[in-house]
């Protein structure tokens, strides 16, 4: 489980029942293999269908959230609706030359849900992802295992890469940026939790989970087994993943603490791209420190990866002022 004393709550935002087509498990084995793989909470985010909702209550409890979605599978992109109410379910039979996107995000969040634009380099039919970003509030930028063989395996690659140049220019255009998150899209036995998203909410609750979602205080983990913590300080100022630290002249520095990646490597990154990389030791643990270059911009993000070069975390950004 995660830090939950300290607010942070691990759970996987994109899985599939055999409700979905492809899926093999039933409700109670994902409610028990999310236990099993270190979970707080999941999404149940069938497709196209709200067949599992009455289902879902016998599963949860008070320290296990089930949150009700849909994935809804557009012909020109996914998308994923979180958070909408029990028995509810959005419209996909459009795409994007139909102009009505905009109509179901809004259907999703007047309910208080959270829109998520779903593994948007996906190799197949109506996988890849051709609306704007704009109309959505999360960007699923890492889904499933990093890399496979595996003929419907999303190129994260190209997503995070894809989210992390708009970083700049939504701070700056906007004054706002739109987060990413890791989810596994499991519809196999084993799959559950690889990755899944770690958030920091004041409880487990639908409302404050997809608050803390939408305001970026998450990160993505490869497994429950690797920890990470990110801050950046300057003077008397401590801001954690998702603040915004108004450092003005003051030197700021950025501290990542690490653990469960044996002699992985961790990276900053800026609008200028990577700005600073430095290895783990055999253990897995450690600490890297990075002094923010005051001509550097706008924001600072964390990559954490293992020794052949998969992904094993991945912060949301830092907003320097």
């Amino acid at each position: 489980m995660a830090d939950s004393e300290n607010g942070w709550y691990r759970g996987d935002c994109h899985v599939h029942s055999t409700c979905s087509h492809g899926g093999e498990l039933t409700p109670e084995r994902l409610a028990a293999e999310a236990r099993a793989a270190g979970l707080d909470f999941l999404a149940a985010t069938e497709h196209n269908n709200a067949d599992t909702h009455a289902t879902w209550g016998r599963y949860a409890s008070d320290d296990f959230l089930v949150i009700l979605g849909q994935e809804v599978t557009t012909r020109t992109g996914h998308w994923l609706a979180l958070g909408v109410s029990p028995g509810q379910v959005v419209d996909w039979r459009y795409g994007v030359q139909d102009g009505v996107i905009d109509r179901h995000l809004d259907e999703v969040r007047r309910g208080g849900g959270l829109c998520v634009a779903a593994h948007p380099h996906a190799p197949y039919d109506s996988g890849t992802f051709l609306y704007p970003y704009g109309g959505f509030d999360v960007v699923e930028v890492w889904n499933g295992p990093w890399s496979s063989d595996l003929p419907w395996q999303a190129d994260n690659e190209a997503a995070l890469a894809e989210w992390g140049r708009s970083l700049g220019t939504d701070i700056r255009r906007r004054g706002g940026w739109r987060p990413a998150m890791g989810n596994s899209d499991a519809h196999l036995s084993g799959q559950i939790g690889t990755p899944h998203t770690v958030v920091q909410t004041e409880e487990l609750s639908t409302g404050a989970v997809l608050a803390g979602i939408r305001a970026g205080r998450s990160w993505i983990a490869g497994s429950a087994a690797v920890e990470l913590s990110f801050e950046v300080s300057a003077g008397a100022q401590r801001v954690r993943i998702g603040g915004q630290l108004e450092h003005h002249d003051e030197p700021a520095v950025a501290r990542a603490r690490v653990s469960g990646v044996p002699s992985g490597t961790v990276s900053f990154h800026t609008g200028r791209g990577k700005v600073h990389v430095a290895p783990l030791p055999g253990t897995g643990a450690g600490e890297v420190e990075w002094r923010v270059d005051a001509a550097d911009p706008a924001f600072v993000r964390v990559e954490v990866r293992h020794p052949g070069g998969d992904m094993a975390a991945v912060s949301n950004p830092i907003i320097l002022g």
